[in-house]
């Protein structure tokens, strides 16, 4: 998959829906039934973080569910990408970009969403043919005053900025015309996760569905 084709996918992802759920899951015996509030609220797109054991397995699960786009986060090597897809996931997202993981994503074709920090990242990124990225980790980085001065001399780059964003945020963001989505974690809180409160978690996504 070329970097261009990856983008094309990329966009049509992030114009989906306002938010991306970031999550981090320990338990894939929920897995499915967490997928389905998210999307039975809005939220189709989903990345799972391969940061727990039980991350591909989480993958498996929800990759089952009708109506999902399951992707993986915190891809950061070869391995990762290639045991993300065997897994099921359809798309991969990575906290900052490296030239051996940009090479095997488009060898072994899994549409990627890199991250970039800095206007230099972003412009190595564009200059290979990613034109949409992750901004990443955003309210650390200036959050949204720092992302539309970034896009001011990078207008064609479209970002899905994550880190630090809330309901409290989302909108400063997403008010930005090079800002597609935003990837955010608090649609489905640890605590109703473990307390099996799918529709509270319907409730959250619905509300977050209705941002931008």
């Amino acid at each position: 998959m070329t970097p261009e084709a990856a983008s094309v996918f990329s966009e049509k992802l992030c114009r989906t829906a306002p938010v991306i759920p970031v999550l981090v899951v320990d338990d894939a015996s929920s897995a499915a039934d967490l997928a389905r509030a998210l999307v039975a609220g809005g939220l189709p797109v989903l990345e799972v973080t391969l940061r727990t054991p039980a991350a591909l397995d989480v993958i498996r699960e929800m990759a089952t569910v009708e109506g999902g786009i399951v992707g993986a986060g915190t891809v950061l090597t070869r391995a990762d990408a290639e045991a993300a897809k065997e897994a099921g996931a359809q798309f991969a997202v990575s906290p900052g970009a490296t030239d051996a993981l940009l090479d095997a994503c488009e060898d072994i074709g899994l549409p990627l969403l890199p991250g970039a920090a800095t206007s230099s990242e972003a412009m190595k990124l564009l200059e290979r043919g990613y034109r949409v990225q992750k901004f990443f980790p955003a309210e650390a980085n200036g959050g949204a005053p720092a992302l539309k001065a970034i896009g001011a001399p990078l207008p064609q780059i479209l970002f899905c900025p994550t880190g630090g964003i809330s309901p409290d945020n989302a909108m400063d963001y997403l008010n930005l015309p090079n800002t597609a989505c935003v990837g955010g974690s608090w649609v489905a809180p640890k605590a109703m996760v473990q307390a099996g409160d799918w529709s509270g978690i319907e409730a959250l996504a619905a509300k977050a569905a209705q941002l931008g």
